[in-house]
């Protein structure tokens, strides 16, 4: 659950900060895949150290 937050945050954060700097449309793509796959990452990173400290 934590993953798909993750990836959906970074999607939008990465689409807003291409468009905040008038990126055309293949930098907001790019952007919006680079966000989503590290802040992917990261929700996996939390995920799997949230389970190791609740067993």
């Amino acid at each position: 659950m934590i993953v798909i937050a993750g990836v959906l945050i970074g999607a939008i954060l990465g689409g807003l900060t291409a468009r905040r700097r008038k990126g055309n449309t293949a930098d907001i793509a790019q952007f919006v895949v680079v966000y989503a796959i590290a802040f992917g990452l990261l929700g996996l990173v939390a995920t799997i150290v949230l389970e190791k400290v609740a067993s």
